[in-house]
């Protein structure tokens, strides 16, 4: 959406202008335009989430063909997204990791990481909510805690399908 010629430049450049570089949004120059104004962040979401809902079902449509189709969906509790899927996978870690591969972001400051987390429920939470939970502590745990659940949920397809 923000790649030159998406649906969200026009749209986000009219608000953020110093954002739009090369013909697309540059997200390291829109988290500065964004930075210490938590008003900023609703307008983007306004803009933004209908295209990105309308960009989600179209890429459902084409692949109802597939046994599985995984969709990353940031704030899926908070904006009530959890309704329109089967399971819930949650990706966790523990706090200090992160902030630190958050931190390690082009363009973040601790100002914006602070009202990210602020839009977010709490870990605990979503992992409580979750259907699985896969920790990303290391890469491999990571890999392989996905193959586990694909490997569930496709055999469990398969049973519904016999």
């Amino acid at each position: 959406l923000y790649a030159p010629g998406g649906a969200a430049v026009v749209p986000v450049a009219r608000h953020f202008p110093t954002a739009l570089r090369n013909g697309g949004i540059d997200r390291a120059a829109l988290k500065a335009a964004l930075t210490g104004d938590p008003d900023a962040m609703d307008l983007l979401e306004a803009i933004v989430h209908p295209l990105v809902a309308a960009a989600r079902r179209d890429f459902i449509t084409q692949h109802t063909d597939s046994p599985l189709i995984v969709l990353d969906i940031p704030l899926l509790y908070e904006g009530g997204s959890d309704a329109l899927v089967d399971g819930v996978a949650v990706v966790t870690t523990d706090a200090e990791t992160q902030a630190a591969r958050v931190m390690a972001r082009p363009g973040m400051t601790a100002d914006l990481l602070s009202m990210i987390l602020a839009r977010q429920m709490p870990d605990a939470d979503k992992r409580a909510r979750a259907d699985w939970i896969i920790p990303t502590d290391t890469h491999d745990g990571a890999r392989a805690a996905v193959a586990t659940l694909v490997q569930a949920i496709t055999a469990a397809e398969d049973e519904d399908d016999a």
